[in-house]
């Protein structure tokens, strides 16, 4: 028997990814170099899929030698000292960071930027080394603390003011974990948090769980490299054990899929909807052999 196979619906690329690649396409249709600070997702299919029209991955360290080149900046953000270093070297900048991403930046720039005696300690909830929290401590000079657990709090003097801010692809229980953690250790001194969690990424967590529910089977999609989609992929495997994590269509191992019923497809927002569809092609093709 053919087993049902479904693609979530709301799997796949979120809005800030899908305007980063949207704007590399534009400015590859016109054949000129361009040059992409980091991978422009996490997924090393579709990184590879614009290789070949024309975008080069580089590091940081390769802007100064790039000058008078278009570099394109990914949903990500960077710091501050990206642009400076980029007017140095008269490099074109083609700026594709989320919208979300920016108004939080802007919001952690203004609250380092108050006067010394009103700064706050400036706490943001995130992966140490995320690219997007590289951009967000940037506009702080590199002074606000980055936090991924609860006990990292114990080192950090909490009786001054403190403001808290999360990256926006972190979880929505983390981040009120992390809150409930600051106010059980405060004795002095103003708290204000801010949930700066993207809900097209956070609401898909409730969601997923749901669709791993109703299938049987779930081949969870995404890159090596993406901290989203293995948290998504955790979420899915909490409420059915036979989740399995693919890269893409050549990593599906049979078994997998052995008289399975129904069968879910989903992933993260740095998975493209393309390869998902291959995924669904390849599990077709292992189920009517």
């Amino acid at each position: 028997m053919i087993p049902k196979i479904e693609i979530d619906s709301q799997s796949g690329f979120c809005f800030g990814v899908v305007g980063a690649i949207r704007c590399a396409e534009q400015h590859l249709d016109d054949g000129r170099p361009l040059y992409c600070l980091g991978d422009i997702v996490h997924n090393a299919d579709e990184v590879e899929r614009l290789r070949r029209r024309g975008l080069h991955t580089i590091e940081h360290a390769d802007l100064p030698a790039l000058r008078g080149k278009r570099v394109l900046l990914r949903a990500h953000g960077e710091p501050p000292s990206t642009y400076r270093i980029a007017r140095e070297n008269d490099i074109e900048i083609v700026d594709a960071t989320c919208p979300v991403v920016l108004q939080l930046q802007r919001r952690i720039k203004e609250a380092y930027e108050r006067p010394a005696e009103r700064r706050p300690l400036i706490i943001i909830y995130g992966k140490r080394g995320h690219a997007e929290v590289n951009g967000l401590v940037g506009q702080t000079c590199g002074e606000a603390v980055v936090v991924e657990q609860e006990d990292e709090l114990d080192a950090l003097d909490l009786d001054r003011d403190v403001e808290l801010y999360s990256q926006t692809t972190k979880s929505l229980s983390g981040f009120r974990r992390i809150v409930e953690a600051i106010r059980e250790r405060k004795r002095s001194g103003a708290f204000r948090y801010y949930d700066t969690i993207c809900r097209q990424v956070a609401n898909r967590m409730g969601h997923l769980r749901e669709f791993a529910r109703t299938h049987e089977v779930i081949v969870f999609v995404c890159g090596a490299k993406s901290s989203n989609g293995k948290a998504l992929y955790e979420a899915c495997r909490e409420v059915n054990p036979r989740s399995y994590l693919s890269v893409n269509q050549d990593a599906i191992d049979p078994a997998w899929v052995e008289g399975a019923r129904t069968i879910g497809i989903c992933g993260a927002t740095s998975t493209p909807s393309w390869l998902m569809n291959k995924v669904k092609d390849k599990i077709e093709e292992i189920c009517t052999r």
